[in-house]
């Protein structure tokens, strides 16, 4: 017990306080901005971290990692700008709110919904950090690979009307992703004579062209059609109805991304598109999805955020970085002098508490920023068009040059902008393509692993029974829509006793 009051006195202090709300603020604004990621806000901040002592400057660096995942959701909602990579699921659902008035429900419910999943994985990182490291270590490329390829079964029904669509969106996210240099084959693919594709397509300038850029294709056809928006909508808040429909979606999210979290370099958009497809699968209402559903907000928002804490398990407990954020607060922590792993819970188990003060307490800081500012930042859907979307290009410019500060990049958005309108007008859907870039680069390198270690023999994938497990799912996944008629007219026959 005296490790715990000794970590969260040390968190109390107003110095301490005062760092971890600029952390909070900090990263909020670079979660917003399309094309900055936590993992640069952070890396700038490691310098200026070294003349602080170990304990404020970690916590200002976890601040900073949970605000910032919460950010993106704000631009998503707002102007269909995923500010990250997670929160192109939330903008599936929270763009259709804001556009018809609704953007104050869908910032509330992100926000709430983030602090809660957050809360969650925060407390099973505090109770059950050295149990669940264990269980991550049983995760080697094959295991990698089918989770993977689950989460890639997932984008037949994360968004659109169509299936067979968003699997051959998915499949097009998939192919872009293996262009470059193969890591293990060292073989140049897709490159064109470009010396910028060797290392690939960055899924940063394509993320912003197909959904901010592709809006602003779309909106540029119909800016003589005036939309009408009562304010006292646009900034109110959700109801404690909406609370109620989602409670159980905001658990099973935060169960979800706390487990892939966990899980070292799977990260918040695998937990992102896992929470959204199970909120999906789960829901009363399907039809809704994709139009401006409630879970479709509290699923991703919920599972992206209950990422961090889980991600910070294998950091503190193992020394292995479950995301690249926490691969940055580990290079941290060995710059200040600490050890990660069990000797760092053995030896000063009162910097762990520390740090999960730390990061309980950015959560409720930015709740206030979500909550308070929500009516706020529900007004710049007020803003016109004429005024609103220029802004928008300009900033999704610097967005895409500024990740890699590369002119090449700009190229990737406009083209990715052109795509991202093409494939709205014919019915295709730009979250499957991004998720399928992202996801792509993961399953094709566990798959070239495993392969190495299995010495190209296919059968060895089931020796494993999470692989097979995950196989099953994913088998049950795609073909339930075929099997799920059948199993209910099945029960359905059997008499039910009087």
């Amino acid at each position: 017990m005296e490790p715990v009051i000794q970590g969260l006195l040390l968190v109390l202090d107003p110095f301490n306080i005062a760092l971890i709300f600029g952390g909070v603020v900090i990263g909020v604004i670079v979660g917003a901005l399309p094309g900055l990621s936590s993992p640069m806000a952070v890396a700038l901040l490691l310098p200026f971290t070294i003349t602080l002592d170990p304990v404020p400057a970690i916590c200002m660096m976890a601040a900073l990692y949970c605000a910032g995942t919460f950010g993106g959701s704000i631009t998503a909602i707002l102007i269909n700008a995923p500010g990250a990579p997670p929160a192109a699921a939330t903008a599936i659902d929270g763009y259709p709110m804001a556009k018809r008035g609704e953007a104050g429900r869908a910032l509330g419910m992100a926000a709430v919904s983030s602090v809660l999943g957050g809360i969650f994985s925060l407390v099973v990182f505090l109770f059950a950090a050295p149990m669940l490291a264990q269980v991550a270590l049983k995760f080697r490329p094959p295991e990698y690979f089918a989770l993977t390829v689950f989460a890639l079964s997932m984008l037949a029904t994360i968004s659109g009307k169509s299936s067979l669509r968003n699997l051959i969106a998915g499949a097009f996210g998939v192919l872009l992703g293996t262009a470059g240099i193969h890591l293990t084959t060292g073989v140049e693919r897709f490159t064109f004579g470009f010396y910028e594709m060797t290392e690939g397509i960055s899924f940063i300038p394509v993320l912003i062209g197909l959904f901010a850029l592709g809006e602003l294709l779309g909106q540029s056809q119909s800016l003589k059609v005036a939309y009408e928006r009562i304010t006292s909508i646009v900034i109110k808040l959700p109801s404690r109805e909406d609370f109620r429909k989602v409670r159980w979606t905001i658990l099973r999210s935060s169960f979800i991304g706390t487990f892939i979290g966990i899980l070292p370099a799977e990260g918040a958009t695998v937990a992102a598109i896992m929470g959204y497809n199970e909120a999906k699968r789960w829901s009363k209402n399907k039809e809704e999805f994709g139009h401006g559903a409630i879970e479709g907000i509290a699923g991703p928002e919920a599972a992206n955020n209950a990422a961090t804490g889980g991600a910070m398990v294998p950091t503190l407990a193992l020394g292995i970085p479950g995301s690249g954020t926490t691969a940055i607060i580990l290079a941290a922590l060995i710059m200040h002098g600490f050890r990660p792993g069990p000797y760092l819970m053995l030896e000063t188990p009162h910097f762990i508490y520390a740090i999960f003060g730390a990061m309980l307490l950015a959560n409720f800081m930015f709740l206030g920023i979500g909550l308070g500012g929500a009516k706020l930042f529900a007004r710049i859907t007020l803003i016109p068009r004429q005024l609103l979307w220029p802004a928008v290009f300009v900033f999704s410019m610097v967005g895409a040059y500024s990740f890699a500060s590369s002119i090449f990049d700009i190229w990737v958005m406009l083209v990715a902008g052109m795509v991202g309108f093409l494939m709205k007008r014919h019915g295709f859907a730009p979250a499957p393509l991004v998720m399928g870039l992202i996801l792509g680069k993961l399953v094709e390198e566990s798959l070239s692993q495993s392969m190495i270690m299995f010495d190209n023999n296919w059968f060895r994938f089931f020796e494993s029974p999470i692989v097979n497990g995950f196989f099953l799912m994913t088998a049950l996944g795609l073909l339930w829509p075929v099997i799920g008629p059948l199993v209910k007219r099945a029960f359905g026959a059997i008499p039910r006793a009087p």
